[in-house]
């Protein structure tokens, strides 16, 4: 199957509303290109093998939080496909809470105004904090979600450390 990569930004209508907002708003954003999918394949392992592409230049959002002195911390974890978050000793340690799991589905989905399977660091909530797994900036086109299931983006991995409030982290997945 074959993917035509737009730029992103003229194709405003393949983002999630917050994705679009926030692109429209980013610096980086003219080095950005998005392409059209089928979304029943929009989950990372079927995307890549239909596709032709390799886990190790897609990277996945998870989202995670936890709590303290009744205060919630949510963190949006950028990681290479291939990886996973390391939710229990990184993430529980930099959100600073006794234990941390991920956000149920419904309420990431809700919160983030973007559909399950599609949740990316672009236009999430500001309350979030967004981590990046440090291996992602080497990747030279990396793949994210778009917001949507029908779409993908598509950018320069270092680009990830250049959104609003990223935070690089060394070794924040496995």
């Amino acid at each position: 199957m074959d993917l035509t990569h737009l730029p992103a930004l003229d194709r405003l209508d393949l983002l999630a509303a917050p994705v679009a907002g926030a692109l429209s708003a980013w610096s980086g954003a003219d080095r950005v290109s998005v392409a059209a999918i089928d979304p029943s394949l929009a989950d990372t392992a079927a995307f890549t093998e239909a596709y032709g592409l390799s886990m190790r230049d897609s990277a996945n959002c998870v989202v995670v939080a936890g709590r303290r002195d009744g205060q919630e911390r949510v963190a949006a974890c950028m990681v290479r496909a291939d990886t996973r978050a390391d939710v229990n000793t990184v993430v529980k340690r930099l959100l600073d809470v006794r234990k941390a799991s991920f956000l149920s589905m419904d309420r990431a989905v809700e919160e983030s105004g973007m559909e399950y399977g599609g949740i990316t660091p672009l236009g999430l909530p500001s309350g979030w904090r967004v981590l990046v797994d440090s291996r992602i900036l080497a990747i030279e086109s990396a793949v994210i979600g778009s917001g949507l299931r029908g779409s993908k983006l598509f950018l320069p991995g270092r680009l990830l450390a250049d959104l609003p409030g990223a935070e690089v982290v060394e070794g924040l997945a496995r």
